[in-house]
């Protein structure tokens, strides 16, 4: 699983090899792309992802200037361990394995529940982190978080009865455009044919479910703990973490910056409106 650091260097997401970091003894699996200077770019994913759930053309779009790390947390894919059960048990598994990389300090792209990691990573551990950028998630106790598991567990017996993956409900609109986004997606999703990742185990998704849930349960965030500058980006039809959310993390962080919301688009706006993101993104961490 593990890559020799003088391996030459990949030309994309798909070809860039897995490599293998102990974290107090436990493995957890990461892909590097992109240039070595300057601050690294650390991604969080969300519900039920591994190393091949990120989109390719967001990681190669963002790696052209900035080195972008891509890793499964505790007990996800093919990292070792137990998932934790609580976001706040999640963001400590990933500072440590930041730490472990060597990183003092690092940038955060948190998606859906790695954005809920991000945030508290940002608030606890405030001089590891520069900048941040949310997207498809919402404060600790925003509106709608709590049915998160709902949602998922109807859209993916949908799905089954369907023959369908998940994603195209619970990631894009129901619209002509979105089932086009969706399936545009999906097949990018395919693109990476060899070492790929092993997918989340049920065990691990029972315990992000059980961790989104408590977070939708929690006394409202107090956003002013995160002093950082902060994208926030989604779709304006957001079904899984409401787009309400967005904008309520858009107007009460102190230095929040709003991406106007996506048409058309819902959970997985970033990856549906990847040619707007990523330069977005990339203006936002290099000014």
């Amino acid at each position: 699983m593990s890559a020799p650091l003088s391996s030459p260097a990949p030309s994309s997401y798909k070809n860039t090899p897995t490599r293998s970091a102990s974290v107090h003894g436990v493995d957890f699996v990461h892909r590097q792309l992109g240039p070595d200077d300057g601050v690294p770019l650390v991604l969080l994913h969300h519900l039920a992802a591994v190393l091949d759930n990120w989109d390719p053309r967001v990681i190669d779009g963002l790696a052209v200037r900035r080195r972008v790390i891509a890793f499964d947390n505790r007990g996800v894919g093919a990292s070792g361990g137990s998932t934790p059960d609580t976001i706040e048990a999640m963001a400590r598994d990933a500072v440590l394995f930041i730490r472990t990389l060597g990183y003092q300090q690092v940038d955060l792209l948190g998606l859906s529940m790695g954005g809920f990691i991000a945030q508290v990573i940002a608030a606890e551990e405030p001089d590891l982190v520069r900048k941040v950028i949310l997207a498809g998630t919402g404060p600790a106790g925003g509106p709608g978080i709590d049915k998160v598991t709902a949602i998922t567990v109807r859209d993916t017996l949908k799905a089954t009865l369907t023959r369908r993956d998940p994603k195209q409900f619970l990631f894009f609109t129901g619209t002509e455009g979105g089932r086009q986004a969706a399936h545009a997606f999906l097949e990018r999703l395919k693109e990476r044919t060899d070492n790929r990742d092993t997918s989340i185990s049920l065990p691990s998704f029972r315990a992000q479910l059980k961790a989104i849930h408590r977070w939708g349960l929690q006394t409202p965030a107090d956003l002013s703990r995160i002093p950082h500058p902060v994208l926030v980006a989604n779709g304006e039809s957001d079904r899984m973490v409401p787009s309400e959310n967005t904008l309520d993390l858009a107007a009460g962080l102190p230095r929040g910056e709003l991406v106007p919301l996506y048409p058309d688009a819902g959970h997985g706006g970033i990856f549906q409106y990847h040619d707007a993101f990523v330069p977005r993104a990339l203006e936002f961490l290099e000014s």
